[in-house]
């Protein structure tokens, strides 16, 4: 991981980010203090395609009739 000052990552910002598009981690630091890290940005997550997903998911899926007495019980018994 690269460790670049405030002031040279305000005056490179522009090659800063080409290189966090490529996947690179680049510390800022302060006085020689890191103060916070550049990083690429996680895969998107579309709520309503999750929502599609789930909801395929679930099709043809039932849960079984269950007492909460069972569930208690199921605990105790360690299983």
């Amino acid at each position: 991981m690269t460790e670049v000052g405030a002031y040279e990552a305000k005056t490179h910002l522009s090659q800063l980010l080409d290189r966090v598009a490529r996947g690179e981690r680049v510390v800022i630091t302060k006085h020689g203090v890191p103060v916070a890290v550049l990083a690429p940005v996680g895969p998107q997550t579309d709520p309503e395609r999750v929502a599609t997903e789930l909801r395929r998911f679930r099709t043809g899926r039932k849960l079984r009739p269950i007492r909460v007495r069972e569930l208690i019980d199921e605990g105790r018994d360690g299983n």
